[in-house]
């Protein structure tokens, strides 16, 4: 059964949909047209459900080795990663901060996002006629998922409010919410366009069945990612609220492992399978290529970040690996995530969109900036003792926010975080020289720090986008 769904996925958004023409795709940008005929049965919304979902595995959101993809971009833009001279050279635009109008950047996660989007507002619009008894589980999770993708343009091209004093009321994206593939909106202030994801987000939360078929989610999914809206927008007792509603509990030492390997789902709440001869995507060669070995990284993981692992702490075995080239005679601090299945180095693994300990982490900063210490810390001990044997405790005052966030930085690397995070904090990027062989020898990145306030923390909107809407400007800067 679930082969049969995933086949789904990947096929066309719905039988009987005709392509739009070139200028209406590059505008938004929108990719397809329904049909007044395309949803009439429960079946019907179901499948469209379905394509919906598989705009989150294009090649610019969560596709395989995208220049633009999600996967790797948020820790190729910070300081998680040194580019491997060995590897293709991808996505050094990104991690030089040399992007522009006309360069490779996300630019394909904007498109990719918005065609997802399209396709959630064609159901919302079809089911306004609709009177399936599953409805409401429809409608709420086609608001998640524009929500979802809203949210990650925004923090990309936009602003995050907690960013500057001047953030809300900075340029954010255009909030689309019309099935008409042919509209030409204009891009909305952040803070707008924040309140329309969080007003998505609360009307999925409610009606959104507790549990849906897998890679789909449900009310635990929606309710981490509005935990993680709120916190964006310094709304900390509404991210700590969103938190507490997520009933999934955070995967124990043991499990963290297998988790990468696909041998456990615990603490996953919300994942897409990654099936051999269903989607079949080699997602880990963002990363790298070849075995342990024979080694050929894109990137690897920056001395300074690797050294951050503690001897005990589990997730320097799941997320990190010693490997090598022999035939060059090199060593590298690999890049696990992503790296494959046991005994594979293929790629092919699950895509993991949200899991149970970032609304633990979420919570912990939320409180901390509450000013409830004691209830921040037990937040984040939940994490912390099933990731350490014996776990660091006892912080307070600046020790304790530094904790929290050294955490989030462990617990989500090479996991589509680590810009934001910097990016919301307000503090510039900086590495260090350490080369990217495992000793810290060899080359380093070439630029090395981004600083706080610059205008390179928001993307350039791509010149194919202000060519065909006159009514997108582009970020200041650029």
């Amino acid at each position: 059964m679930r082969n049969i769904i995933y086949r789904i996925v990947i096929i066309a958004f719905i039988a009987g949909i005709s392509s739009s023409c070139t200028k209406s795709l590059e505008q938004l940008p929108f990719d397809e047209f329904a049909t007044e005929n395309a949803f009439v049965t429960a079946t019907d919304f179901e499948n469209g459900v379905r394509g919906i979902y598989s705009a989150l595995i294009a090649g610019g959101y969560f596709g395989s080795s995208d220049g633009g993809s999600l996967l790797s971009a948020p820790d190729v833009m910070s300081d998680n990663a040194t580019l491997a001279q060995a590897g293709r050279n991808t996505k050094s635009t990104l991690h030089t901060w040399r992007y522009s109008p006309s360069s490779q950047n996300l630019s394909n996660l904007y498109r990719d996002s918005y065609t997802l989007i399209y396709r959630a507002n064609q159901i919302l619009f079809y089911a306004e006629g609709f009177t399936g008894e599953s409805k409401a589980n429809i409608v709420a999770e086609a608001k998640a998922l524009r929500a979802m993708a809203h949210f990650d343009i925004v923090k990309n091209y936009g602003k995050i409010p907690t960013q500057s004093n001047d953030a809300n009321g900075s340029i954010g994206v255009a909030y689309v919410t019309s099935p008409d593939p042919t509209i030409e909106p204009a891009r909305e202030t952040v803070g707008v366009v924040y309140q329309k994801i969080v007003d998505d987000l609360v009307a999925a939360a409610a009606d959104i069945n507790t549990v849906n078929p897998v890679g789909r989610m449900g009310k635990n999914a929606v309710n981490t990612l509005l935990s993680r809206v709120y916190l964006y927008m310094g709304q900390w007792q509404n991210a700590a609220d969103a938190a507490n509603d997520v009933t999934a509990t955070v995967a124990p030492r043991n499990d963290v492992v297998g988790v990468w390997e696909d041998t456990s789902r615990s603490g996953l709440v919300f994942y897409i399978p990654n099936e051999v001869g269903v989607i079949d995507n080699s997602i880990g060669v963002t990363w790298s290529q070849g075995g342990l070995t024979s080694l050929i990284p894109e990137y690897v993981v920056s001395l300074e970040f690797y050294n951050q692992f503690a001897s005990d702490d589990i997730r320097k075995d799941a997320y990190t690996m010693p490997a090598s080239n022999n035939g060059a005679g090199i060593s590298y601090n690999g890049i696990k995530k992503l790296f494959g299945r046991p005994g594979q180095f293929n790629g092919k693994v699950d895509y993991k969109i949200f899991r149970a300990a970032e609304a633990k982490l979420n919570k912990a900063e939320a409180l901390f900036n509450l000013g409830m210490e004691t209830q921040a810390r037990i937040a984040l001990d939940e994490v912390r003792t099933k990731r350490y044997l014996t776990p660091p405790s006892g912080e307070t005052g600046d020790a304790l926010r530094d904790a929290i966030r050294l955490e989030r930085r462990l617990e989500f690397a090479f996991e589509y975080q680590r810009f934001y995070d910097l990016k919301r904090w307000g503090v510039g990027i900086q590495r260090t020289s350490a080369g990217d062989q495992a000793d810290g020898s060899g080359t380093s990145s070439e630029v090395l720090s981004l600083p706080a306030g610059d205008y390179k923390f928001q993307l350039p909107i791509d010149q194919g986008t202000l060519d065909q809407n006159p009514n997108i400007v582009q970020n200041p800067g650029y």
